[in-house]
């Protein structure tokens, strides 16, 4: 699963830092087996589906993702518009939908020997090691981010959301004691949905600012996590229902910021391709976005494209990502190609 913010500004940008440097260059009229656009050794591996066999698409959706195969996004350098290349979109196969989808499609979009597992973890580590050097302003400004999607203002949203959730960080080494707090609330007559609301509100940490978010994120639902996931679902009347984890598989859906920060450790732009269906009440034409995600520092590869399969409008997040395979070939012009990134 994954998590996006609900408009397509992205997380780098509440940074106050200036454009990306480039330092990945193509020749113009490229010799595409000898330029390292992405490992061909790896990339024909992977047996890329046709979009015909992909389930779960309308058919608008599926003329809309036949055509970019067909004739090929253009990516420009950020900085040098005189140096292009086509890429020709391939679905990279269906992920596992253990939350760690963001990952797991991330590392089979890059052709990476590399766990799922240790990609959230190189991500992290370099959120920690960035923020480690921000200014209080630039901090605030995440913070004021992860507070949003995680430990959202119970008194507004209700519009936009149906149900809201907060994400609490329980340590495994205190469930237990939790669990006996909970239970001689219950004792005294309290529900026991109730009572688990209050310990763990009292008792958990908020996942409410960039310290709590690098814990958070790092929960991949494995034996090893130190925290397991605690979630609160409300909806406008009041607690709906408690998601206590106790078996501890639950992992951190990737979201914006976690994007942003893969882009930032590989030092290449992640491009989520999100295509919504006739409920989104969009034409063909648009059924499709390409959602930006730049590194913080200089670019010194080709983008990153994950796929999306969006539901409604108001559906733009917590979706779930699958690989794309990004396969280049000759520009022929620019007019002929099916999207301009």
């Amino acid at each position: 699963m994954g998590k996006l913010l609900c408009d397509s500004t992205t997380i780098a940008e509440t940074f106050q830092t200036s454009s990306p440097t480039v330092s990945w260059r193509e020749p113009q009229s490229p010799d595409l087996e000898a330029v390292d656009l992405v490992d061909q050794t790896e990339v024909t591996t992977i047996a890329a589906a046709t979009w015909d066999d992909v389930v779960g698409l309308e058919d608008q959706q599926r003329r809309h993702l036949q055509k970019l195969h067909a004739k090929g996004v253009l990516w420009k350098q950020p900085g040098d518009h005189d140096s292009a290349v086509v890429f020709r979109l391939s679905h990279g196969g269906e992920v596992s939908p253990d939350g760690n989808c963001l990952f797991t499609a991330s590392q089979r979009a890059m052709a990476r020997d590399i766990d799922a597992r240790e990609l959230r973890r190189r991500a992290v580590k370099r959120f920690v090691e960035d923020l480690g050097s921000a200014s209080e302003d630039e901090r605030e400004s995440i913070n004021k981010v992860i507070r949003h999607m995680y430990s959202p203002d119970l008194r507004s949203g209700w519009r936009v959301h149906v149900v809201q959730e907060v994400k609490l960080l329980a340590k495994k080494e205190d469930r237990v004691a939790l669990d006996s707090a909970i239970d001689e609330l219950v004792q005294l007559g309290m529900q026991r949905k109730m009572a688990a609301e209050s310990i763990y509100k009292g008792r958990c940490i908020p996942v409410n600012d960039c310290s709590s978010w690098a814990k958070y994120m790092s929960i991949s639902g494995s034996p090893d996590d130190e925290y397991n996931i605690i979630t609160l679902q409300y909806i406008e009347d009041g607690l709906l229902s408690v998601e206590e984890n106790k078996e501890g598989h639950a992992a951190a859906f990737g979201d914006d910021i976690a994007i942003e920060w893969l882009a930032t450790e590989f030092k290449r732009e992640i491009y989520v391709v999100q295509a919504h269906g006739s409920d989104a009440m969009v034409e063909e034409e648009n059924c499709v976005f390409f959602l930006p995600h730049r590194p913080r520092s200089e670019i010194c590869g080709p983008p990153i494209f994950l796929f999306m399969k969006g539901t409604g409008w108001c559906g733009a997040g917590a979706d779930h990502y699958e690989p794309l395979i990004a396969h280049p070939c000759s520009l022929i012009s620019n007019e002929k190609v099916a999207f301009v990134l």
